[in-house]
C-alpha cells in the first residue's frame, strides 16, 4: 500500500538530516567561517616553542592564506594532544613526547613539521638536598610532570649518570606545582617547564639550586589529527612559515606578539630571556626522525605501550606534503 505524501517527506527528512548528521561528524566535512573561509583550531601548548602560531594569531596572518584559524592555550602538550585527537581541535602545537605516546597507542595523527628545538633544560634542586650532579638523584624523590616531554627530559639526565626511573622515587606533578613541592620539601629536584624556572629561584631564594642539562634536543611540533583536512593544514604551514620569517626578522616584536597572546600566563622577563634560546624554522629532518624513533623505545618500555617502536612505523607517520608543497627545501627526509 503506497505511503501518504506526509509519511513519504517524513522518511525522506529523516533521512536528509541523517546525512547531514554524518557529513558533520565527518572530520574531512569542511568547516566554514563568516565570509566562507575555512575554519581551523589549533590547540598549542609551548607558547614559546609554537611562537610563531601565536605571532600569525597576534598580527591576523591566517586571512592571508584565506583560513579563519583560533589559536587555543592548553596547559601541557598532552591536553593539546588531546583537543586534537578528540575533535576539538584539527590541529595541534605539541612536544614530541605526547605525539610520540599517541602514535604508539595507534591512534591516528600525522606529524605534519618541525616547527622548533629547545635544549636549556634545568634540574630544579636545593642546596640542603646535597643534589651535585645526576649521580646524586639515586634514591632520591623527583617531581616531574609524567606524559609530558619533560619526563623525557629526566629520563636522559638520569641516563647521563647511569640511572633509570626505576632507581629514583618519581612523583607525578603538575608543571606549577613542581616548585611548591621543592619549597616543602616534599620531593628533593624536580624537572618542569622552563616558564617556571625563575618562580623556583623566586620561591627558594638562598637555598635554591639547579643543574644544566643540554643532552635532550626538545622539539615543538605541528600535528594533524584526524578531522585536519588536506587544504586547510597546508594553509596553516604556509602562515606558519610566514610568521616564522617575521620572527627572524623582528624577534623584539615576536616576543611581543607571544607575551600579548599568553594573556598573562607569561612573563617578560622570561619570554626575552628564553625565546632567544629557541631554534625556529620548520622542517622535516633525518634528525627528527631518529629523535622520535628513540623516544619511542623509551615511550614504549617506561610506559608499556602496545605499538611498535621502530623507525618505519614513525615515519608512516610523518605527512611532508604540506611542508614539502611550501618549502621543498625544508623536508630532507629520505
Amino acid at each position: 500500500m503506497p505511503r501518504p505524501p506526509r509519511a513519504v517527506a517524513a522518511v525522506l527528512l529523516a533521512a536528509l538530516l541523517a546525512a547531514l548528521a554524518t557529513a558533520c561528524s565527518d572530520g574531512s566535512a569542511a568547516r566554514t567561517a563568516a565570509g566562507g573561509r575555512p575554519a581551523v583550531t589549533i590547540a598549542a601548548s609551548d607558547q614559546l616553542g609554537g611562537a610563531p602560531a601565536y605571532l600569525a594569531q597576534e598580527r591576523g596572518l591566517w586571512s592571508g592564506e584565506g583560513v579563519a584559524a583560533t589559536v587555543t592555550t592548553r596547559p601541557t602538550g598532552r591536553d593539546a594532544l588531546n583537543a586534537v585527537l578528540g575533535g576539538q581541535a584539527q590541529l595541534g602545537v605539541v612536544g614530541d613526547l605526547p605525539a610520540v605516546t599517541a602514535v604508539l597507542g595507534g591512534r591516528e595523527l600525522r606529524v605534519v613539521a618541525d616547527l622548533s628545538r629547545f635544549t636549556d633544560w634545568r634540574l630544579l634542586t636545593r642546596t640542603d638536598r646535597g643534589v651535585t650532579g645526576f649521580a646524586a638523584l639515586g634514591g632520591r624523590k623527583v617531581g616531574v610532570p609524567q606524559g609530558t616531554n619533560v619526563e623525557y627530559a629526566l629520563s636522559r639526565m638520569l641516563a647521563s649518570a647511569g640511572l633509570s626511573a626505576a632507581d629514583v622515587t618519581v612523583v607525578n606533578l603538575a608543571p606549577n606545582q613542581v616548585t611548591p613541592a621543592l619549597a616543602r620539601g616534599d620531593i628533593d629536584a624536580g624537572v618542569t617547564f622552563p616558564s617556571f624556572y625563575e618562580a623556583a629561584r623566586t620561591a627558594l631564594g638562598e637555598r635554591y639550586a639547579e643543574l644544566p642539562f643540554t643532552g635532550y634536543t626538545a622539539r615543538t611540533l605541528l600535528v594533524a589529527g584526524p578531522s585536519a583536512d588536506a587544504a586547510t593544514t597546508a594553509a596553516v604551514v604556509r602562515t606558519l612559515l610566514r610568521a616564522q620569517r617575521e620572527l627572524a626578522a623582528d624577534p623584539a616584536g615576536a616576543r611581543r606578539a607571544v607575551l600579548a597572546q599568553s594573556k598573562g600566563a607569561l612573563q617578560a622577563s622570561y619570554v626575552d630571556a628564553f625565546q632567544p634560546r629557541y631554534g625556529y624554522g620548520a622542517t622535516l629532518s633525518p634528525e627528527l626522525l631518529g629523535e622520535l624513533t628513540q623516544e619511542a623505545a623509551w615511550a614504549k618500555a617506561s610506559q608499556k605501550l602496545p605499538g611498535a617502536a621502530d623507525g618505519a612505523v614513525i615515519r608512516s607517520h610523518l605527512d611532508p606534503a604540506p611542508l614539502t608543497a611550501a618549502d621543498p627545501a625544508a623536508v630532507t627526509l629520505h
